[in-house]
């Protein structure tokens, strides 16, 4: 697996992918909000600067949209979720950023757990999420130093 930006060529892939990973995560979305989060994401995602974790045959697997240091989001294939893709594009965020942060919703108990493994740690909370629905955000930043050589194994 490697890392590359994307170009306007992966847009479709991208979208496939958030669609996914979105249905195998965020089963608290009502049905209306999903729709309308789907809507909001496929007009910008598939033109957004993405780091893109690609297989050996430069499909794209997770994708990650970073922005001044902050992860905006990232996003694996349902199909590779456990397969290390999360943990790369997060260990690359952080060469970039070593203070990364992060927004995860509290009510997705896999991510929360992923971010803590990986060594986030919360620093706030919010009530809504940044559209103004009523899905509670954990605020995180890159605490403890990530043994990147663990990374890779």
């Amino acid at each position: 697996m490697r890392i590359r930006m994307s170009t306007l060529a992966d847009g479709a892939r991208v979208l496939d992918i958030w669609r996914n990973a979105v249905d195998a995560t965020h089963d608290f979305l009502s049905a209306q909000d999903r729709t309308e989060i789907e809507r909001e994401v496929a007009a910008f995602l598939p033109s957004a600067p993405l780091f893109l974790a690609v297989d050996d045959e430069d499909r794209a697997v997770g994708f990650m949209l970073l922005h001044e240091g902050h992860m905006e989001a990232l996003f694996v294939d349902a199909d590779c979720r456990g397969a290390g893709v999360g943990r790369a594009l997060v260990v690359h965020a952080l060469q970039l950023h070593p203070g990364l942060s992060v927004d995860v919703n509290e009510q997705n108990d896999q991510a929360v757990g992923f971010y803590r493994r990986m060594g986030f740690e919360r620093v706030g909370r919010s009530v809504l999420d940044g559209q103004g629905r009523p899905y509670p955000l954990i605020h995180l930043r890159a605490g403890r130093s990530l043994d990147t050589d663990a990374s890779a194994r």
